[in-house]
């Protein structure tokens, strides 16, 4: 598996892209970052966008996608995937005819730029050689991340925004994840309104990792806030959490 960061930023800055995780360069782990960093060619080669929740730094991409796939007469059905509830709120007030086109109607439905697929929290769809299981996880919305497996058992773990959480660990069981994909957004004095939004701290990550039972081979850390960068990579390097990674636009990771 070869996943190549769009962007893993908190916030925008120059030099920071929301996130966007793009596997096989095909399927597209949120859409905060997308056209702004892929060129036309890459762009028509996405098939399938999994969408954690509906925040605007996770789906703007979608919009200007659809948009260069109209103007450029690309025969490209983009798939947007993600719990009932994310959907719903994408055609609400995103791709609502008001803010933004509605492509999933443009040139017409049949040959529309894009669809909606629900995936229901548990359940599993096949991409490819892919099993992709959405996972509910803790956030200020509604929200999933994403457990991906490919023919050889190989996973890894993109939790997209979220606070702490029992449950998903739970839930994934005793299944080895190669490699976890997870936030940190604020350093750890910013406890309370990390938790109150639906985010992690250095520690509250520790915490975390504490409920996996096996620990990830990789951890790669993303949605870090810029204007905390420095503090919370020092206060990740005193955890000293082996194979831990603070990812940046532009890396490659490899399972």
């Amino acid at each position: 598996m070869r996943i190549k960061v769009l962007g893993c930023s908190g916030a925008e800055f120059p030099g920071h892209n929301p996130p966007g995780f793009l596997l096989d360069e095909e399927i597209l782990f949120d859409a905060g970052s997308l056209t702004n960093v892929l060129d036309k060619n890459a762009q028509a080669k996405i098939k399938d966008i999994f969408i954690t929740h509906a925040h605007l730094d996770h789906i703007r991409g979608i919009s200007f996608l659809a948009d260069n796939i109209i103007v450029a007469k690309r025969k490209q059905r983009v798939n947007i995937i993600s719990i009932p509830s994310v959907i719903k709120t994408i055609k609400k007030n995103l791709l609502n005819d008001s803010l933004w086109p509605d492509f999933t109607m443009i040139p017409d439905y049949k040959n529309a730029a894009l669809r909606y697929r629900e995936l229901k929290s548990g359940k599993s769809m096949r991409i490819n050689d892919y099993k992709i299981t959405a996972y509910r996880v803790t956030h200020s919305v509604p929200a999933v991340g994403y457990l991906v497996e490919d023919a050889k058992n190989k996973r890894f773990f993109y939790t997209g925004d979220t606070g702490p959480t029992d449950s998903t660990w739970k839930k994934i069981g005793d299944k080895k994840i190669h490699c976890l994909i997870i936030e940190v957004s604020f350093p750890s004095g910013m406890r309370d309104m990390s938790i109150m939004t639906g985010h992690l701290t250095p520690q509250l990550l520790k915490e975390e990792l504490i409920k996996i039972k096996q620990m990830p081979e990789q951890i790669c850390i993303t949605h870090l806030k810029p204007q905390h960068f420095k503090t919370i990579k020092k206060e990740l390097e005193r955890l000293k959490i082996k194979n831990l990674r603070l990812l940046k636009d532009g890396d490659i990771i490899r399972i």
